[in-house]
């Protein structure tokens, strides 16, 4: 099977040699008439060598490889059903070695860390979540779908397609989140470490569980022992049930969502047993650390992206600024601040940056205990470094 060509100019392939899974509309020379949005096409470079396989999309990023010359011995690729079951089986593979004990729900595919640009799968106990971040990945969902089917068997007990919110507008009005293949029952517990959280595909954020926080969670307990701790941005409470099930004496859960307040109660109470005190605030988190004077042991800062793209970034940075400077005023002398960016266009370099010029404003000392990451069923490919969109510090303050 052959597919439309796009050629680069000369001298403008050694990013895709290096692997990098992006084709930038500034390095194509030319291509075939007749693509569009989604379409299957093989790059070239300038003397006529094939470089890889990817999907077209009209804009700045014009090719979303998913196949490379290299790995399939200089030969194009057709990416139906067998192809996408082997590129699953590889990548399940990986995964067996990197989910912990206890717990059945995790990544199954990250976009390009795994091979796969515009593409994420979720996984919560058998169920699969399906979400296509591009044209092409959506338009390949059949083939993927039954891929999936291959690979689990009888371990799959659903697919669920939610991938109206992440695809392209003019597009997406004409898609509908849905199941293709199985039904499952929402909220579907599943586990994590040990601990039981309800998940709700349909209607939840993202997928429906912030699962990219794993490691940042269990890495959490261990500060918490007999602590009070606040969980700002708490979303369905996760850092609360890990502080909770670890020994905290208290724990406050804020968000300004009172659907993400009756999450965090709801999993709280499917984690029996906690001899410490909770109480779930739906606030404005900076109207609740201005108006409150409450010293904690622990400050937990997990807000949502504040910059999708570049000309946001100024504005984000000012805004992670601010709440940095406040949640540091909230910390207790020798108490500990976990601080997240999940802003892709902050980097980490910056995101540090400005959580020194916050540190500097609030006035205190501080020491770096440890730099934070998204957990390894996230991972990130060498080649695409922008793929590391979670960072994070661990900041004992003085």
């Amino acid at each position: 099977m052959t597919f439309p060509k796009v050629h680069l100019q000369k001298g403008r392939d050694e990013a895709v040699r290096r692997f990098h899974p992006w084709v930038f509309s500034g390095a194509v020379a030319k291509r075939d008439d007749g693509i569009d949005d989604g379409d299957v096409v093989e790059v070239f470079d300038s003397r006529g060598t094939y470089l890889g396989t990817g999907h077209f999309h009209d804009g700045s990023i014009q090719v979303r490889l998913f196949s490379f010359a290299a790995h399939t011995n200089s030969q194009p690729i057709d990416p139906g059903v067998p192809f996408w079951a082997q590129k699953l089986e590889r990548i399940r593979a990986v995964r067996r070695s990197v989910v912990p004990a206890q717990t059945n729900c995790y990544r199954l595919v990250h976009g390009e860390g795994d091979g796969c640009s515009g593409l994420i799968i979720d996984m919560y106990d058998g169920v699969a979540v399906f979400q296509a971040h591009s044209i092409g990945m959506h338009r390949h969902r059949q083939a993927i779908c039954e891929a999936l089917e291959q690979v689990f068997g009888t371990e799959l007990v659903a697919i669920y397609d939610k991938s109206a919110e992440t695809l392209p507008d003019q597009y997406a009005a004409g898609v509908q989140n849905g199941y293709r293949f199985g039904r499952a029952q929402t909220p579907r517990p599943v586990r994590e470490n040990g601990h039981t959280f309800l998940v709700d595909w349909i209607t939840g954020q993202k997928t429906g569980f912030f699962l990219d926080q794993r490691d940042n969670r269990q890495l959490l307990a261990r500060y918490v022992a007999d602590k009070r701790v606040l969980n700002a941005f708490c979303y369905s409470g996760g850092f609360s049930v890990y502080a909770l099930a670890a020994g905290a004496t208290l724990v406050h859960s804020v968000d300004v969502s009172q659907k993400a307040i009756d999450l965090t109660n709801q999993n709280i109470a499917a984690n029996p047993g906690f001899a410490g005190e909770h109480e779930a605030i739906a606030d404005d988190v900076m109207h609740y650390l201005k108006a409150h004077d409450h010293q904690y042991d622990v400050v937990v800062l997990d807000p949502p992206a504040y910059a999708k793209s570049l000309s946001a970034r100024h504005r984000a940075v000012q805004g992670y600024k601010r709440l940095n400077v406040e949640g540091l005023k909230r910390v207790a002398a020798g108490g500990i601040l976990f601080t997240f960016s999940c802003s892709q266009v902050v980097d980490r370099e910056l995101f540090y940056n400005t959580v020194v010029a916050a540190a500097i404003e609030a006035g205190r000392q501080v020491r770096v205990l440890h730099h934070l990451s998204q957990p390894a069923d996230h991972p990130v490919s060498l080649f695409h470094p922008e793929g590391g969109y979670l960072k994070g510090l661990v900041l004992w303050v003085e």
